[in-house]
């Protein structure tokens, strides 16, 4: 019966830790998101071209440039024209929940 009783509250002190640890990442998550959305500078669009090289397109006030991203370096490619750009204004991507992803996984697996 004892060890009964230290599973049950072994169980219900990981499940508290799992609330906790999902709470309070969720709190980060957006507290870094308003922390870096607000201002001058955002980063509109990022293509990876190796394991350290990136190219970015930026916004900073009112001027679009790109920008190539090295391991310890940043390269300005140039400006560009909000004409030459095309850019979504329909609002955040539509975010999965970890159930739709998984579904999407086990009928991939499927076929």
């Amino acid at each position: 019966m004892d060890s009964y009783l230290q599973f049950i509250s072994m169980l219900i002190v990981f499940i508290a830790v799992l609330a906790v640890t999902y709470f309070f990442t969720k709190w980060m998550a957006n507290y870094q998101k308003e922390k870096t959305s607000s201002g001058n500078i955002e980063v509109i669009e990022t293509v990876r071209l190796s394991a350290t090289k990136y190219i970015q397109i930026i916004r900073i006030g009112k001027k679009y440039m790109a920008i190539a991203v090295g391991k310890d370096e940043v390269t300005n490619l140039g400006e560009i024209s909000r004409e030459d750009l095309i850019i979504r204004e329909d609002g955040p991507e539509e975010t999965l929940s970890f159930k739709e992803i998984l579904e999407k996984f086990k009928v991939e697996k499927k076929k």
